[in-house]
């Protein structure tokens, strides 16, 4: 996620890797998830704990079917097999393991050590709740240091529902990148829809693609203008729901109750209405 990767330079990337997975099911495609068990796969994902603190975020990061769980039927909202969601809730005081406070907890998974890839489709089917200062995201992260290794932001929302954003980090365009685009969404059609958030990554081309659409298109020849291209190494998959923080409070300017989150929004979390759910994700190695 923009500005998120700090987290992965000052811990968790730089740590020796354990050799990764590559999940075969056939026609070419080499990861599959549609979330059809009663629970998450941890042969496939890893659920992450909180340990270092970014961007002035307001949640904690933790492994707990109340924020990270499987639902089917009525309550997957039209995915058919299934879906999982990630949702985060208010518990005012909750302390991390290091010793810090917060007010909201949530979930962030990925596929760290069990599937990584390099170069092929990675796409997700994904419905957002509508919330100023939400901040879900379907991403990918290198294995190694931070930005060196890269980043590819497929899809972030921050809580305006006729736009989300995808965007690229590496060495000399990290942070406050400039390859950074949104796609807005017909008001009939908007991010509380079922959508098909994707990425093609080739050898010298990234190309961002919003239900089958290019919306943005980064290049090795516009990458190399700033540092080195950071897309020729083996990634893995994030999706994760953080609230509030910096990218949402420069979107939104709101400062109170929370940086980036307004009381409306946390009325809908403690109502247990912010949410998002994942119908699938596939990867497809077609390079």
């Amino acid at each position: 996620m923009l500005f998120l990767c700090l987290t992965f330079a000052l811990s968790r990337v730089c740590l020796a890797q354990k050799k990764s997975k590559t999940i075969k099911t056939g026609n070419g495609v080499i990861f599959f998830d549609d979330f059809t068990g009663n629970k998450l796969d941890r042969n496939k994902w890893n659920v992450e704990v909180t340990g270092m603190h970014v961007n002035n975020e307001l949640q904690a990061y933790v492994d707990t079917a109340s924020t990270i769980f499987i639902v089917s039927g009525a309550a997957a909202e039209g995915a058919k097999n299934g879906a999982l969601v990630l949702r985060p809730q208010s518990v005012p005081g909750f302390k991390t393991k290091d010793g810090q406070n917060f007010d909201f907890i949530s979930g962030r998974i990925n596929t760290r050590n069990k599937f990584d890839f390099m170069y092929g489709t990675a796409e997700a089917r994904i419905k957002l709740t509508d919330g100023s200062g939400l901040w879900p995201a379907w991403w990918i992260l290198g294995n190694g240091m931070w930005p060196q290794t890269g980043e590819i932001d497929i899809m972030e929302y921050v809580g305006e529902k006729d736009w989300v954003s995808a965007a690229v980090h590496g060495p000399g365009y990290s942070g406050e990148t400039p390859f950074v685009n949104r796609q807005y969404f017909d008001i009939k059609n908007d991010v509380t829809h079922w959508h098909v958030y994707a990425v093609d990554w080739t050898p010298d081309n990234l190309d961002f693609k919003y239900d089958g659409k290019l919306m943005f298109r980064v290049n090795r020849h516009m990458a190399e203008h700033y540092g080195k291209w950071a897309f020729d190494n083996k990634k893995y998959l994030i999706l994760n729901y953080a609230l509030g923080g910096a990218y949402p409070a420069k979107i939104n300017g709101v400062t109170e109750p929370y940086n980036g989150m307004p009381a409306s929004t946390v009325n809908l979390i403690k109502a247990n209405k912010a949410k998002m759910l994942v119908d699938w994700i596939k990867v497809t190695k077609n390079h």
